[in-house]
């Protein structure tokens, strides 16, 4: 008895060993397979991030490539690319391991375009009319030379100390903090290697600027944000009950993942497509619209598409700077265009910390500049407003709202921040804090998001 079930455990050892042979080839080769299909997905994305991003710092922000491909691209998995650089017709092209080469070109005034679909002889061949910024001689807002002293109300030097050290915290990897507090630069501070005179990416803070501009275009009798989107292809489809609206306050139900960790329809947008507004716009429906927030740089590039279809080809290259950059001082912005000569709006924009502070004070004064209201009256207050559908009430019309951890819950997301705190926000943690109770704006721009939280607090404390 004792000799049969010795044999009974040796025979389902053996069994189980077999199995566990083959369970394990096959999770081996499940795995290969996973990470093989993985790499063939994403080495063009990976080719087409770096090649945009030193692209634009060669050629826009005038940085040293080393420098760049050190601190911004260093990290896996764009440490495994090949950067190649040509300065004779100004363009980086990039590979990994010598397959998936993607190229972007320079254009003055334009900025970095990544050739996906068109060919660069024909992006080049595009016409831009982009109106001369105006040159600087005035005071703040309006141009750069600061007062002299700081209101005796505010501790200065404590403010200054805060910030410096922060900026010195290898770890906040902050390029610049500007403060600006009823009306007045009141401090800033940059990294080594940038100034007040460095135009930084902006990413997804383009969000909340391209809302602005369907804003001008609501005040100009243009659009009506309740009213469908003005999509020619969604005609007769399902998709053309979609509004305006529901695309600012990302609720238009659209099928969109906002995710970089994987292939996604945001890397396939931003780095694979010519025409992001026509990708966009040709993607299924997966809610009904309005009945769920799903954040989404789909939306915001489908807005840049009616503002280019509302507007017209002849005018559409200069509106953005003649009916609200230029008009609010923000002489250094430069907007970048996908391939097929769209301003990619929802996340290529690049501009100095204190043009991006004058922004920040446009929309803290209602969307008025030097007695013009450039907005709709309503439109901030709109902006501001959660959506519906949004259960955090994190997010308005293009901005982002100082909402709530979870859905019902007291505790705000920014929980040592005045609750009216609203901001434009993008990848890495590049920021415009707009808080209307204290009168104050907060640039932070960086390489890695960081406590904002508390640096806002922080910066706070030191303010009456």
């Amino acid at each position: 008895m004792q000799l049969l079930f010795l044999l009974t455990v040796w025979f389902i050892n053996m069994r189980f060993k077999k199995i566990s042979r083959k369970a394990l080839l096959l999770l081996t080769v499940f795995i290969t397979v996973f990470i093989a299909g993985y790499f063939y997905a994403s080495l063009p994305l990976i080719s087409a991030f770096g090649a945009k991003t030193l692209c634009s710092s060669i050629y826009l922000q005038h940085r040293n490539p080393k420098v760049v491909i050190k601190e911004d691209l260093s990290g896996f998995p764009f440490s495994l690319a090949t950067y190649n650089i040509n300065n004779a017709d100004s363009s980086v092209s990039v590979n990994v391991f010598g397959l998936a080469e993607k190229k972007a070109i320079f254009r003055k005034g334009l900025g970095a375009t990544l050739i996906n679909d068109f060919s660069a002889s024909d992006i080049r061949k595009q016409q831009f009319n982009i109106p001369a910024p105006a040159i600087d001689h005035m005071n703040w807002p309006g141009g750069n030379k600061l007062a002299d002293s700081i209101p005796a109300c505010i501790n200065n030097q404590e403010l200054d100390e805060m910030l410096q050290q922060h900026i010195s915290d290898e770890r906040s990897t902050t390029r610049a903090v500007v403060v600006v507090h009823n009306g007045k630069l009141i401090a800033e501070q940059y990294a080594p290697g940038f100034s007040d005179s460095t135009v930084m990416p902006a990413w997804s803070v383009n969000k909340s600027i391209t809302g602005c501009l369907i804003g001008i275009l609501v005040k100009q009798g243009k659009l009506n944000i309740d009213a469908p989107a003005p999509v020619p292809q969604w005609t007769g489809t399902p998709k053309a009950s979609i509004t305006i609206k529901q695309l600012l306050q990302q609720t238009s139900g659209l099928a969109y993942a906002e995710n970089y960790l994987f292939p996604s329809e945001a890397t396939n947008m931003l780095f694979r497509k010519g025409n992001m507004a026509n990708y966009a716009e040709s993607l299924p429906l997966k809610y009904t619209p309005g009945t769920v927030f799903n954040y989404s740089s789909g939306n915001t590039n489908i807005l840049s598409g009616i503002i280019k279809k509302v507007v017209g080809n002849e005018d559409y290259a200069s509106f953005p700077y003649r009916e609200l950059l230029y008009k609010i001082g923000m002489y250094s912005a430069t907007l970048e265009p996908d391939a097929s000569g769209m301003y990619v709006g929802s996340s290529y924009c690049y501009a100095t910390a204190r043009d991006f502070a004058r922004f920040g004070l446009f929309c803290l004064d209602n969307g008025k500049w030097n007695g013009q209201q450039i907005l709709p009256n309503n439109w901030i207050y709109l902006s501001t407003q959660p959506a519906k559908a949004d259960l955090f009430q994190q997010y308005g019309m293009q901005f982002w709202l100082n909402g709530f951890d979870k859905p019902s819950a007291k505790k705000h997301q920014f929980p040592d921040v005045p609750a009216d705190m609203y901001y434009a926000d993008g990848y890495g943690g590049q920021d415009i804090f707009i808080i209307p109770s204290k009168q104050t704006v907060i640039v932070r721009l960086g390489l890695k998001k960081i406590d904002e939280n508390k640096l806002i607090a922080g910066i706070l404390s030191t303010l009456p």
